[in-house]
């Protein structure tokens, strides 16, 4: 599959790098990392959609601060930073919508960035070997 893994890196450049620009202290790395690993299936499941390039794009930059918000939320909830990243995801979206995401964002964005949340809750909810990293 390395045209897949190609065409990840294309959409995501910087994928491996997400987990260092999320983090508010050194331990949220290793969450930032599990969540990563539990974002790039989806990723890869989208790319193979053939969707077009922007909407490919809208849903990458919803993946990113979905983390940004979990790792945020691991704040709060320092517990769950234990959790699977798959349970931590389902924990933080449902089927209708994610996380609000703060600071404020317009309706219209927050309504773009729950479609992707729905679509990622749908995956996830599907797959019969969780993530579990």
């Amino acid at each position: 599959m390395p045209a897949a893994h190609q065409a990840l890196a294309q959409l995501c450049p910087d994928l491996h790098s997400w987990p260092q620009r999320w983090r508010y202290q050194d331990s949220d790395i290793t969450v930032g990392e599990r969540l990563v690993a539990c974002f790039t299936p989806f990723l890869v499941h989208l790319l193979g959609q053939k969707l077009t390039p922007k909407t490919l794009t809208r849903h990458r930059d919803h993946l990113w601060m979905l983390g940004g918000e979990i790792i945020r939320r691991l704040q709060e909830e320092p517990s769950l930073q234990q959790s699977p990243a798959k349970a931590i995801v389902l924990e933080s979206i449902d089927p209708q919508c994610g996380p609000l995401i703060l600071p404020r964002i317009t309706q219209q964005q927050q309504d773009s960035f729950d479609a992707t949340c729905r679509k990622l809750y749908k995956f996830l909810t599907a797959q019969t070997t969780p993530p579990d990293q």
